[in-house]
């Protein structure tokens, strides 16, 4: 080719213009053409007319010589070019040669791709005489290369949209893939994580028996977690723990394996099944005790009917005196088996249409003589009426027992809030509790600033005959009644406490359109939620609680920055000036409470709005002292979450 390069370089003349076309050429020219006449060469004039066609041309595109010879190349190939034509003219004029990719169509009609070199000859006075112009076609290649960018973006598609973490790691561990979902999951960024060992994700003992099952498979082959599901732990960014579900495939590519592991988080479901077994729990439970509850009172009519007989037949006063201790024991027992139905959820009620904040209201002078001097009661009714379908005088009883267990874990007083209020539980919140129907609610929240319950005592407070109080000081009924009396109702009770942190207990009983009891769940679709463009930052050291909560905000349009602790938000707010709400946790580690977070940030910043929450501390204490503050108690849903955000973002605003 060289060769042909340097003759039409040189002295060879093609008297392009001056001969009809298909006119012989050159002879040296020519009997160099015929050795190449293997490869894809064409020769033309400047403006295209083919002076030369080889028969490596007539197998490509299907032209014999006779039909080429003579046409405009462009012409007979419906050649598609990357710039304009005379572009490429100008290129050659200038440089003497041009390369590129060509889209031509064959005598068949079927379109190639061809990686086209041109270099011509030119006279003295810099024209161009003649182009050879030699193709390779590379159609093939860019039907692979398609194929493989369609591949790629189906995979980088199925990584962006997987619910589930997706990981891709080579034989060594190094993660060379890391999905969207694993993103959301662990809190690495593709370009944080990508290059580091898998072990990084995975706590002990895991991590460290991590190369030694790797190094004993490829050694042997023995597999003790590829192509099976398994159940491990795995460790965040921020090293949180928590259970995943874990499954690896293997595959080999330009001999090379490769594992693609796909791991989901059990927390969830964790939590579900956790509920679950306590709802069966209290049903079994409740079941027992309605039986026997329904037998103790067959027995205790009997002993009070013939006690009634024998106490007037009875002439010596001490022998009436024991008849009525008698009586009065078997009066009490009767009181019992009242406790044990509620809790079974079989107690007679009489429910009917009830505007809950007016109720409540109505016997708060009973509530404050219960609660004594020393524990402050703070009541919030709303002005509207707020209806549910509930027994009145068992709602009555229901408040009560909560005050006196609060009063009772505030011996040197306190503050006790009963706040009525309206939601609406979502689907989110209905997939954490499995018994709860999603739709409105009237809450009733009971919040104390007593000393809280430890984990252990608060899984078992709505167990019969648990109490924490010495002995002769309870029966151990009151939440467990409570309880039965909010499911009997249709209701939903739970319950939120921090050993030294007080208790709130949050009611749900369903709303009642109307002052006529509901006749089915409403049809009304519930209203947009609100939305906004503003930068939040959010501080909450539970890892899962965080994902869940960024992904409720950025749904709701806003950018969200996270931060675990108070020193890390603090440090958030200074490099990040666009942050106009700081939402907290009131309790994390670190030793910055949510409330000195707010003060420290309102310092720095006056104009930075402060929106607290938690689950156990009364509404109170988002007023100490900020005007910037505002409150939202756990748990809540997503439309009280975006009312309270942009509520809180408009004031002042």
């Amino acid at each position: 080719m060289s060769q042909v390069i340097e003759i039409l370089s040189g002295n060879v003349q093609f008297e392009c213009g001056h001969r009809p076309p298909g006119a012989a050429m050159n002879a040296e020219l020519a009997s160099l053409a015929d050795v190449l006449d293997a490869a894809v060469v064409i020769i033309h004039d400047v403006e295209g007319r083919i002076l030369h066609w080889t028969s490596g041309c007539e197998r490509l595109y299907g032209y014999p010589r006779s039909e080429a010879v003579g046409e405009r190349v462009h012409d007979l190939l419906d050649t598609r070019y990357p710039v304009e034509r005379a572009e490429i003219v100008a290129t050659l004029a200038e440089r003497g040669a041009w390369q590129g990719e060509l889209d031509h169509r064959a005598r068949d009609g079927s379109r190639l791709s061809v990686q086209s070199l041109w270099t011509t000859r030119q006279s003295a006075d810099g024209a161009t005489n003649a182009v050879l112009q030699n193709n390779h076609d590379v159609t093939s290649l860019r039907r692979t290369q398609a194929e493989l960018a369609a591949r790629e973006a189906h995979l980088s598609s199925i990584l962006a949209t997987v619910p589930d973490a997706m990981i891709v790691s080579d034989d060594h561990g190094v993660i060379t893939s890391f999905s969207a979902g694993a993103t959301a999951l662990f809190g690495y960024s593709p370009d944080e994580i990508v290059g580091r060992n898998v072990k990084v994700l995975m706590p002990g003992p895991y991590r460290d028996d991590h190369s030694t099952y790797m190094d004993n498979y490829l050694r042997t082959g023995e597999a003790r977690i590829i192509g099976y599901g398994r159940l491990v732990q795995a460790v965040t960014k921020d090293g949180k723990i928590f259970p995943v579900e874990l499954a690896i495939g293997e595959a080999t590519g330009a001999g090379r394996r490769i594992f693609t592991g796909f791991i989901r988080d059990l927390s969830s479901r964790q939590k579900m099944e956790q509920e679950l077994r306590q709802a069966q729990k209290m049903d079994a439970i409740g079941q027992l005790t309605g039986g026997v509850a329904h037998d103790f009172n067959n027995i205790l009519t009997a002993i009070i009917a013939n006690l009634e007989l024998l106490a007037p037949m009875l002439e010596d006063p001490d022998h009436r005196e024991l008849a009525r201790e008698a009586q009065g024991a078997a009066q009490d027992g009767s009181k019992l088996a009242a406790q044990l139905l509620a809790f079974a959820r079989r107690q007679p009620l009489n429910p009917k249409p009830t505007d809950v904040g007016r109720h409540v209201a109505g016997f708060a002078e009973m509530l404050r003589r219960t609660l004594g001097e020393a524990v402050a009661l703070e009541l919030s009714v709303p002005t509207e009426a707020l209806l549910a379908v509930v027994d009145g005088a068992q709602l009555q009883n229901a408040v009560l027992n909560l005050a006196i267990n609060a009063r009772d874990a505030m011996p040197r007083g306190g503050r006790l809030a009963v706040e009525i209020s309206q939601v609406r539980l979502d689907p989110d919140y209905a997939q954490m509790y499995p018994e709860v129907r999603t739709g409105r609610y009237v809450l009733v929240t009971v919040t104390d600033t007593g000393s809280g319950m430890t984990e252990e005592v608060r899984r078992k407070a709505f167990d019969p005959f648990f109490t924490t109080k010495p002995v002769g000081s309870g029966t151990g009924l009151g939440l467990s009644m409570v309880y039965g009396f909010v499911k009997q109702s249709g209701g939903h009770i739970q319950l939120y406490s921090e050993s030294g942190h007080g208790t709130s207990v949050r009611i749900y009983l369903p709303y009642a359109e109307s002052a006529e009891p509901e006749a089915g769940p409403s049809r009304a679709r519930p209203p947009e939620l609100p939305k906004g463009s503003e930068t939040i930052l959010l501080v909450e050291d539970d890892p899962r609680l965080r994902r869940v909560l960024s992904r409720r905000l950025r749904s709701l349009g806003y950018a969200v920055v996270e931060a675990d602790n108070g020193a890390q938000a603090m440090a958030e707010l200074v490099a990040r000036p666009e942050i106009a709400l700081i939402f907290t946790d009131m309790v994390m580690p670190g030793g910055m409470t949510g409330l000195e977070l707010a003060q420290a940030a309102v310092a720095m910043k006056p104009s930075v709005k402060i929106l607290f929450t938690s689950g156990y501390a009364e509404p109170a204490i988002a007023r100490l002292g900020l005007s910037s503050g505002a409150w939202l108690k756990k748990p809540y849903t997503a439309d009280e979450l975006a009312e309270k955000v942009r509520e809180v973002l408009r004031q002042g605003g």
